[in-house]
C-alpha cells in the first residue's frame, strides 16, 4: 500500500536559512517540492550532475583496473577535495595514450608497408638524389610489370608478395612516373629499423601511461568521498532551486512531504529549532511522492513495480495483490525442482556472506529470488522434473504417493495456466472497483461490477449447470441488472446515449480483448515446458557423447551437463522473470485500470 503523506510548509529569515537548510538535511525526513528553475539555478545544477557523471566514470575506469588486474589495492586515505581532481588526471592520461596508440598504429602501418623493400636508410636516398641519381618506388600487379624496364630504366625487382611485383627505378630526371603510367609509392621518412625502435618506444610509453592510471587506484576512495559530497550539493541545489523568495526576498518559503507516520518526530524536531512550519494533508492536484508501506512478503517484489511505475497517490498500490500470482507465474514458468533449489540456495548463500555489501534495494532483490526459488520448487512438484530428470520415475513410496496427489499431465498444466489467467482478469477487474471507488467514488465502479457479475455467472453456469443453469431464471435475475449497469450506468456523469455508446464500445473490447487477455497465460506452460524439455536434452547430451572409459566418462559428462543446465538455468530464469512481469504489467494493470505516473518519495538529506 502508499503511506499516508503529509504536506509541510517551512517560513524562515534569510539570514537563517542556510542554518535550517542543513537542519532540515539533518532531519532527513522531507521530500522537497521541486519548482520551476531559473536560468543560472539550472546551469549550476547542471555543473554538479556533470561533475558527478565524471566523477561516476572514473570510479568505473578504476574499480574496472582493479578487476582487470586482480591485485590487492591499499587505497589511501579518502580525500574529497582530491578525488575531484582525479577524473581530470584520467582524462589527461586518457588523451595522451589514445595520441600513442594512434601514433602506434601509424607506425605499425608505415612498417607493414616497408616490409617488402627490406631495410635501408632515407638518408641515402637523399644523398643519392643530390648527386643526380633519382630512386623510385613501385608496386604493380605481377602480370602488368614490363621487363623492359629493367633495360630502360635500371628498374631492380626488390620482390614479389601477394601477385605483386614491388621494384625500384634509377633515373637521372626523376621523371620516369610519368613515362611508364605509375604513380610513385611515396616512403616513410626513416628506416625499417628505426620503425621497429619506434614502435617498441611508442609500446613502452603507452605502458607507463597504464602503470600511471593503475597508480590511480589508490585514490578510489577520495573519487568516492567526492562523488558523494557532490551528490549532495545536487540535492542542496535543488532544494534552493525549490525555494520561494518573499517580502522582497527577506523570507525563504518551502515546502516538501513527509510520511504521517513521521509526523509526530518532525513537529518536534521542528519545534525544538523555533521553525515556522504548517501541515495539512494533500489537496487532490497535489503532485505527492509514493513511498511504500507493505508487509514483509509484499515488499519483495517492490523492485518489480518500480520496474514499471509507480502508483498516484490517490490509486491503490497492486504490489501485495500481484505478488502471489507473480509467484506462482514465476514457478510455472521455470518449472523445475533443481533449478529452484539452485536459486535458493544461490541467493541464501549470497544473502549470508554479502548482506552487509548490499545496499536496501539489493537486499529486496536477494530475498525475491530466494522467494521465487522457493516457488519454483513448489511448483516443479506439479511435474516432477528436477534437472531434467523425471522424480516421479523414482520408485520411492512418498514420491509415489504424492505423484498421485499432485501430478499434472501437459493438458493439466495447459489448462490451469488459462484458469489462472481468467482468475488474475477477474481479479484485476475487482481491483477496478476499489480503485474506482477511492479515486472518483462508488458510483463510477458499478459498470465495472456489472461486467464481473455478468462474467462470473457465465463462467459459473458453463462449469457448474447444475448450480446455475444458464439463462435459468436466477442467472437473468443476476444477468439483467448487470447488463442495466453496463449500458446505463457507464459513466455516470453523461447522459443516456453516451452511456450506451459507451457501453458499446467496452462490449467489443470484451469480447476481442479477454480471450487475447486469457491465451496470453498459455506462455506459462509453453515456458515451463520448453525448460524441461531442453533440460532433458542436455541430459542425453551428457550420458550421449561421454566416452566409455573410467576417467574420460564421468569428467564429460560433468562437462556437458554443467554447462548446459548453467545455460538453460540463466535463459529459462530470464524468460520466469520476463514473461510474468508482462502478464502483470499489461493483462492484470490493464483489468485494474492502473494509471500510474507517481514519483517516488526521496528525502533531503546526507
Amino acid at each position: 500500500m502508499v503511506a499516508k503523506m503529509k504536506k509541510f510548509t517551512f517560513l524562515a529569515y534569510h539570514k537563517d536559512y542556510k542554518l535550517f537548510l542543513d537542519e532540515l538535511r539533518d532531519l532527513g525526513l522531507i521530500h522537497v517540492a521541486e519548482t520551476e528553475k531559473t536560468a543560472e539555478e539550472s546551469d549550476m545544477l547542471y555543473g554538479f550532475v556533470m561533475q558527478a557523471k565524471q566523477l561516476q566514470e572514473a570510479r568505473k575506469r578504476l574499480q574496472g583496473i582493479i578487476i582487470k588486474s586482480g591485485e590487492t589495492v591499499e587505497f589511501n586515505e579518502a580525500n574529497a577535495e582530491l578525488g575531484k581532481t582525479i577524473p581530470a588526471r584520467i582524462e589527461e592520461i586518457q588523451d595522451e595514450q589514445d595520441k600513442l596508440n594512434q601514433q602506434l598504429q601509424l607506425s605499425i602501418k608505415e612498417r607493414e608497408s616497408l616490409k617488402p623493400w627490406g631495410n635501408f636508410d632515407p638518408a641515402d636516398i637523399r644523398l643519392l638524389e643530390e648527386n643526380g641519381y633519382f630512386l623510385n618506388f613501385f608496386i604493380v600487379p605481377d602480370s602488368q610489370f614490363n621487363p623492359d624496364w629493367e633495360k630502360d630504366y635500371d628498374a631492380v625487382v626488390i620482390g614479389r608478395e601477394t601477385s605483386r611485383t614491388y621494384f625500384v627505378t634509377v633515373t637521372h630526371d626523376g621523371k620516369v612516373a610519368q613515362e611508364i603510367n605509375l604513380e610513385a609509392e611515396k616512403m616513410p621518412e626513416v628506416s625499417l629499423n628505426q620503425l621497429n625502435e619506434l614502435i617498441v618506444s611508442l609500446q613502452e610509453d603507452i605502458k607507463t601511461q597504464d602503470d600511471k592510471l593503475k597508480s590511480l587506484t589508490v585514490e578510489l576512495p577520495s573519487v568516492e568521498a567526492a562523488l558523494l559530497e557532490v551528490e549532495h550539493d545536487i540535492k542542496y541545489t535543488k532544494v534552493l532551486q525549490s525555494t520561494t523568495s518573499l517580502a522582497d526576498d527577506k523570507i525563504m518559503l518551502l515546502r516538501g512531504w513527509a510520511p504521517s507516520d513521521n509526523e509526530a518526530d518532525i513537529t518536534k524536531y521542528l519545534k525544538s529549532k523555533d521553525v515556522y512550519y504548517e501541515v495539512e494533508d494533500p489537496a487532490p492536484e497535489d503532485d505527492v511522492p509514493i513511498k511504500f508501506k507493505n508487509n514483509k512478503f509484499a515488499s519483495f517484489f517492490e523492485p518489480l513495480t518500480e520496474l514499471y511505475m509507480l502508483p498516484k497517490y490517490n490509486e491503490i498500490d497492486l504490489t501485495p495483490y500481484f505478488a502471489p500470482f507473480y509467484m506462482l507465474f514465476f514457478g510455472l514458468s521455470l518449472g523445475d525442482i533443481g533449478y529452484g533449489l539452485f536459486l535458493l540456495v544461490v541467493a541464501t548463500l549470497a544473502k549470508m556472506f554479502s548482506k552487509d555489501k548490499f545496499s536496501n534495494y539489493m537486499k529486496a532483490v536477494v530475498s525475491l529470488v530466494q522467494v521465487l526459488g522457493a516457488s519454483t520448487m513448489v511448483a516443479g512438484l506439479l511435474t516432477g522434473g528436477f534437472f531434467g530428470f523425471q522424480i516421479y520415475d523414482w520408485n520411492v513410496g512418498f514420491i509415489q504417493r504424492m505423484k498421485d496427489a499432485v501430478q499434472l499431465d501437459n493438458n493439466d498444466m495447459f489448462l490451469l495456466s488459462l484458469k489462472l489467467g481468467v482468475v488474475q482478469i477477474l481479479f484485476g477487474m475487482v481491483m477496478k472497483v476499489f480503485n474506482k471507488t477511492k479515486q472518483l467514488g462508488f458510483k463510477y465502479s458499478l459498470s465495472t461490477i456489472g461486467w464481473l457479475v455478468f462474467l462470473i455467472s457465465i463462467i459459473v453456469s458453463m462449469l457448474m449447470p447444475s448450480v446455475l443453469p444458464l439463462f435459468g431464471t436466477i442467472h437473468l435475475i443476476l444477468l439483467i441488472p448487470a447488463v442495466l449497469l453496463i449500458f446505463f450506468y457507464n459513466s455516470p456523469d453523461k447522459n443516456l446515449f453516451v452511456n450506451m455508446g459507451l457501453a458499446l464500445w467496452d462490449t467489443y473490447n470484451m469480447a476481442t480483448g479477454l480471450l487475447g487477455d486469457v491465451l496470453s497465460y498459455v506462455r506459462l506452460f509453453a515456458l515451463g515446458l520448453s525448460g524441461g524439455i531442453l533440460a532433458s536434452v542436455f541430459n542425453s547430451l551428457a550420458s550421449g557423447m561421454s566416452p566409455d572409459n573410467a576417467i574420460g566418462k564421468p569428467i564429460v559428462y560433468v562437462l556437458i551437463f554443467v554447462i548446459g543446465h548453467a545455460i538453460n538455468i540463466f535463459m529459462n530464469t530470464l524468460g520466469a522473470i520476463v514473461h510474468p512481469v508482462r502478464l502483470t504489467f499489461v493483462e492484470f494493470y490493464q483489468n485494474a485500470d492502473f494509471e500510474g505516473g507517481g514519483k517516488k518519495y526521496n528525502p533531503f538529506s546526507k
